[in-house]
């Protein structure tokens, strides 16, 4: 008999040998040769499971918890077909909740999964889609030095201006309504530091809050929290996207001075921000929309919206109408007139050309699943694409749009920079905790120690990249810092 793919130690048991016959409730005994019987369908099932493992890789033991099943149901899972261990089946209990555990192969394939959760009394049945990430091990720490700097609670990203020599962070503590969030200046050499402010409140929001329909407007509309950020040094300002309130301001460089609050609603959902200072625009990705919003570098006004159409076919992934292209992160290259961005619901790259303010083109990205980070070599003209949920580095040469290595880097992809004269690509992978450095030919140079749930990645162009960590808790020593990361 062939064994089941993984080990359970769970209470869970499934009484045969099993094959999936539809991504449903219809699953029939191998070899068997009488009907099997059909249980009474849960007409109102709403029974959600979801894995407590923070990481799953080969090897590891996954904690799987369910809820909102009825009292007394029996739950099964299985994997291709084949029973995920033995035992008696789970019990719901009298909440609507279960628990088990099993264990993950070492030997399993990094990738999406699907486990099938059953149920009996009354019937029904669920995918869950089990990631399991690649396990890459730390390497390399002797030929970077890094220098960390705790700053403030709860940092987002940063950037480099080389005028000033200085960072610029921006920080947002929880969700709406936001009330401690700053933009701070800090000293390049030392980390320090040097200025921070604390944006306004914002005014209140509308029915639904925060753009969404239905419901009620919070009480409290908080601060006008700041994500994103990027340096203008031509005319000494600084760019922050407000995403709670779906928006942008400006502030001056010198000593954090609002110039400009745009209003609320301008941009929804802005999350990246890049300054093309030769041309005198800024662009915001607006995601949740299929626009790229341009503005006035010196005027402080809004110009317009770059709307993005994606390639995908109805009846593409998943069938019906295809999603909309939706931007993320943001990646300028203001020599060659070029703005690159990815979607993470098409995972999709399009490519702006800047001078005629309209998309060159737009292909699919070969590999990725929820495409996120994005960032761009000019010398091997090749795009650098972190996909959150295939935990990878794609290295996509930008002629033919064919990915040309597809490098497994840790879990939960999120941002990357270039060290464009190394050609070396540094990943932050936010649920590995780590930072991997690839080279343009797709070759791990190492991987270093990224502390708790790293976030962000910038460089500032002379070789030295700037870490940005979020933190696990107000005691983390490892959390909400800023490091410094230098070839030696």
């Amino acid at each position: 008999m062939k064994h089941s793919p993984f080990s359970f130690h769970g209470p869970v048991r499934a009484a045969a040998r099993i094959a999936l016959l539809a991504p449903f409730t219809v699953l029939i005994a191998a070899g068997a040769h009488a009907a099997t019987p059909f249980d009474t369908p849960d007409t109102g099932f709403k029974g959600r499971v979801m894995v407590d493992t923070p990481v799953v890789v080969p090897g590891t033991e996954v904690k799987l918890a369910g809820r909102d099943f009825k009292p007394g149901q029996e739950i099964r899972l299985t994997y291709g077909g084949l029973a995920l261990g033995s035992g008696q089946p789970v019990v719901v209990g009298a909440d609507g909740t279960f628990r088990a555990e099993f264990s993950v192969p070492a030997d399993a394939p990094i990738g999406q999964h699907s486990v099938v959760v059953s149920a009996l009394k009354p019937a029904a049945a669920l995918i869950h889609t089990l990631k399991v990430s690649p396990d890459v091990a730390l390497s390399g720490e002797d030929r970077f030095a890094m220098t960390a700097q705790k700053v403030v609670p709860g940092l987002y990203q940063s950037a480099y201006s080389s005028k000033n020599n200085a960072i610029y962070v921006t920080s947002a503590v929880g969700r709406p309504p936001v009330n401690q969030t700053q933009l701070v200046k800090l000293d390049a050499k030392t980390l320090e530091i040097a200025k921070a402010v604390t944006p306004a409140a914002a005014p209140a929001l509308p029915a639904g809050g925060a753009g969404r329909p239905g419901g009620n407007a919070p009480r409290d509309p908080g601060l006008f929290a700041v994500y994103g950020v990027a340096v203008d040094d031509v005319n000494g300002n600084v760019w922050v996207t407000n995403t709670r309130q779906n928006t942008v301001a400006v502030y001056r460089q010198s000593d954090l001075t609002l110039l400009k609050q745009f209003e609320p609603g301008l941009v929804p959902h802005a999350r990246d921000v890049q300054v093309d200072e030769k041309a005198g625009k800024v662009y915001t990705s607006a995601f949740g929309t299929p626009n790229v919003a341009v503005f006035d570098a010196k005027k402080l006004e809004f110009v317009k919206n770059i709307e993005i159409k994606t390639t995908i076919a109805a009846g593409g992934p998943g069938g019906g109408a295809p999603k909309a292209f939706s931007p993320l992160s943001l990646k300028l290259d203001s020599t060659n007139h070029k703005l690159y961005t990815v979607s993470m619901s098409t995972n999709e790259a399009a490519v702006i050309d800047t001078q005629a303010g309209e998309v060159e083109k737009v292909f699919p990205v070969e590999g990725a699943l929820s495409a996120i980070g994005v960032a761009f070599h000019a010398k091997t003209n090749r795009l650098l694409v972190a996909a959150q949920g295939s935990d990878n580095l794609l290295i996509v040469d930008l002629a033919s749009g064919k990915t040309l290595h597809d490098v497994k880097v840790g879990a939960g992809s999120l941002n990357v920079a270039v060290d464009a004269g190394r050609g070396w690509a540094y990943v932050s992978n936010r649920a590995a905790g780590t930072v991997t450095v690839v080279d343009m030919d797709g070759k791990i140079v190492a991987n270093l120690p990224g502390g708790s749930y790293p976030n962000h990645v910038a460089d500032d162009g002379k070789g030295t990249i700037y870490l940005i960590n979020k933190t696990r808790g107000s005691e983390d020593p490892e959390g909400d810092r800023v490091t410094r990361i230098t070839p030696r």
